[in-house]
């Protein structure tokens, strides 16, 4: 069989150079082209040293990626992936998109959290949302994905067994957040210079990160009817990592047992989710360069709430490496190829 040829469009921002370090060893897939308005011309190991003689490529053109991939992963900003998913849909290509565009089933939720319009309404039907976990047999054979976001993928992998079950209320639901700065992108800010974020720990965007809709509208579709989440997010002086700590109140009568079961049952076939014993907590430093979502439960039986805390690394489950599930579901290979690396110890 020949190896699937990838692309990466924005292939020298963090998501972007993730995906090429995580294709490179890939058993049945080959990084073909890469791109960047800002490196054009530059191989990526020059603006990356640590990809040195394993990662070469030059970057070339948005065009020449999509003439020379069988895959198309775009990792862009927001507003900046419709017209390169159209124009993959028509020479019948694979696209992933790394950003927002194509998350929201509901434009008038997109016009609102991102101020754009969809530009091609039938190409947006066509797309799938990208969370395997729960939403694996849609998203096979699949040619336009959205890949979820970091915070999208952490919530709901916290919650989903706990909301299905029907063993929490719906409403009230707190996701406390907290995540590792690339998050934030590889363009400096403020925020992210190194003595605005050192020894710092803050919230940010409370209660209007655009993340919010995407929560919701994945808890929703899998409890069947609408529902709203407090979302506060805090950024971390940590390179990698998401932390989610997610609160709920218990339905009178539940038992801690019934979680546990719920919990088992959802998840117990999932390679990449792992739900850890009685009493351990999920932590950041565990799942580093990792596809894997740890999960932790815990009750407060005082209050009658329920807590749920998921660790993922931002720029693998959360962007990078369910990317790549995505795209092994898409092309009919075993879902874990390319993503079965241990996370370091220490």
């Amino acid at each position: 069989m020949e190896k699937i040829r990838v692309g990466v469009v924005g292939a020298t921002g963090y998501a972007g150079s993730e995906i090429c370090r995580l294709i490179a060893g890939h058993p049945q897939a080959e990084l073909a082209a890469i791109s960047s308005v800002s490196f054009e011309g530059m191989a990526l190991s020059q603006v990356y040293p640590a990809y040195n003689q394993m990662i070469d490529l030059v970057c070339g053109t948005q065009d020449q990626v999509v003439e020379q991939s069988d895959v198309i992963f775009a990792a862009l900003p927001h507003g900046l992936s419709q017209d390169l998913a159209a124009q993959c849909d028509a020479l019948g290509k694979t696209f992933i998109d790394m950003g927002a565009d194509f998350r929201l089933e509901d434009e008038a939720a997109y016009q609102e959290w991102y101020g754009g319009a969809y530009q091609d309404k039938a190409l947006h039907e066509k797309a799938v949302y990208g969370l395997p976990e729960f939403f694996r047999e849609k998203i096979r054979g699949k040619k336009v994905i959205a890949n979820p976001g970091c915070y999208t993928t952490a919530v709901p992998l916290a919650l989903v067994p706990a909301l299905e079950a029907g063993h929490i209320e719906s409403d009230g639901i707190i996701a406390d957040c907290k995540s590792g700065v690339t998050g934030a992108g590889r363009k400096p800010t403020q925020g992210n210079h190194y003595p605005e974020l050192n020894e710092s720990f803050t919230a940010y965007k409370v209660a209007a990160h655009r993340h919010t809709p995407e929560i919701e509208q994945t808890l929703s579709k899998m409890v069947g009817s609408p529902l709203k989440v407090t979302f506060v997010p805090h950024l971390l002086p940590i390179n990698r990592g998401i932390l989610a700590t997610c609160y709920a109140k218990l339905k009178p009568g539940v038992t801690e047992d019934q979680l546990w079961e719920a919990y088992h049952a959802r998840y117990d076939g999932e390679y990449f989710v792992r739900l850890l014993e009685k009493g351990q907590v999920a932590n950041v430093k565990n799942v580093r360069y990792s596809n894997f979502c740890d999960v932790s439960l815990f009750v407060d039986s005082r209050t009658g709430t329920f807590i749920a805390i998921s660790a993922i690394d931002n720029m693998v489950k959360g962007a990078a490496g369910q990317a790549i599930q995505n795209m092994n579901l898409s092309f009919g290979l075993e879902e874990t190829a390319g993503l079965t690396l241990v996370p370091p110890a220490f």
